[in-house]
């Protein structure tokens, strides 16, 4: 984690309504203002990638916002090249910029980074990062690069690819992959997770399975046969799985909250807490403006959509719901502010969702794809992101279906 926040003597973040600010949180709107004055907002474009503004760098992203402001403002990636020189994360940062630039069309940023493949420090990363994203008429031709250079690294690499395309065994890393599960019913899985002899790795597979389908009434009883082995804590994803459940999961988790096993106390009162009754509001407005006296960054959004449950109803919740909005450096929870805001005040919120479709987070355009007001702005800038080749497959197939509808 970057360990900077507002008041920071050692890193500390522009105000949030400057162009700079802007740009350091991956708003949106600071997108917008660059493009209006390109020469201004370059340093701070650069600066973006040469120090790491994210305030979480495991859910953060910035990588396409920086890659496409360098586009759009048509700044040319020649510092972000040179940065490839530097320390392994200054040069991961700038590889993944020049990665998207490259499918954007430019040639410095790919033979920038196939030329840093030949002799840079921390080649066998960058070309493990383009071999996933490009297609391989761009790197499959480094084989000879990699055969000769691999030799001299202390450490193996710990992927499969590009290595086996080149012919280069990685001894003791090649693991077996496990069929996907996906492909099986919901009964089957539950079946998997309730057998006696299903195998650690396989119990997490259904789990990841059933995570991502509509609830499964029947994980409900097998809840708590489900922790690790040395009972200590729960199967990884279970905690996921019992989200997809809803209020269904509710009436259980009363008498898991009070089951002597600890993990399984916990996820009963976690489940509880995310579904409360309506005399909680006042204590969870109160624990969110508690939450911004502090400049707590990491977790207000936990609250949000606590509050969000209750609509209209939890209105006072809404001007530090717009506070975290507009200052938060931690980008990933602006997913949670918006749907906090949108189902307890929606009148407010267009302006958001137009801001939004230029935002860092994946999951904020997402959210801004589906409820952007109709007019020729939006739908223009929806057909762009449907259009970009940086763009993820997530947000393209989104767009695609809105101009669609």
């Amino acid at each position: 984690m970057s360990h900077h926040d507002e008041t920071s003597r050692s890193l500390s973040y522009a105000r949030h309504d400057t162009l700079e600010g802007l740009l350091q949180r991956g708003r949106g709107l600071g997108a917008e203002r660059a493009r209006c004055d390109p020469g201004a907002a370059a340093p701070f474009v650069y600066d973006g990638i040469r120090r790491d503004w994210k305030w979480d760098y495991q859910t953060d992203t910035r990588h396409l916002y920086q890659a496409r402001l360098i586009r759009d403002l048509k700044l040319p990636p020649t510092p972000v090249v040179a940065q490839l020189a530097g320390d392994e994360e200054e040069c991961s940062r700038a590889a993944h910029v020049l990665e998207l630039l490259a499918l954007a069309g430019s040639d410095e940023a790919r033979e920038g980074l196939r030329a840093y493949i030949r002799e840079g420090e921390h080649w066998v990363s960058v070309l493990e990062s383009v071999a996933d994203r490009w297609p391989a008429e761009w790197w499959e031709d480094l084989g000879d690069v990699a055969c000769a250079r691999i030799g001299g690294e202390a450490d193996l690499p710990w992927s499969i690819e590009p290595w086996s395309r080149f012919g280069i065994e990685m001894p003791g890393r090649r693991f077996p992959p496990r069929p996907s599960l996906g492909g099986l019913s919901d009964e089957k899985l539950l079946a998997l997770l309730a057998a006696d002899g299903t195998e650690f790795n396989r119990k997490i597979d259904a789990l990841r399975a059933l995570a991502g389908r509509d609830p499964a009434e029947g994980l409900i009883p097998l809840v708590p046969s489900l922790g690790t082995p040395d009972g200590r804590r729960s199967l990884p994803l279970l905690r996921r799985a019992v989200d997809r459940l809803g209020a269904l999961a509710v009436p259980a988790a009363r008498g898991s909250a009070v089951d002597g096993r600890e993990w399984l106390a916990r996820l009963g009162v976690d489940v509880l807490a995310d579904h409360p009754e309506p005399e909680a509001i006042p204590g969870l407005v109160a624990e969110l403006a508690e939450q911004w006296k502090a400049r707590a960054w990491c977790g207000p959004d936990t609250t949000a959509k606590r509050l969000a449950r209750f609509g209209p109803e939890a209105a006072a919740a809404v001007p530090v719901l717009w506070r975290y909005w507009r200052h938060t450096p931690h980008s990933y929870e602006r997913a949670a502010y918006l749907r906090a805001l949108a189902a307890i005040d929606p009148s407010g919120v267009d302006d958001a969702y137009s801001e939004s479709l230029w935002d860092c987070e994946e999951r904020v355009r997402l959210l801004a794809i589906v409820s952007a007001p109709r007019c020729p702005q939006t739908l223009h800038r929806i057909a762009v992101l449907r259009d970009d080749p940086m763009e993820t497959r997530e947000v393209r197939a989104a767009a695609r279906a809105r101009l669609a509808s």
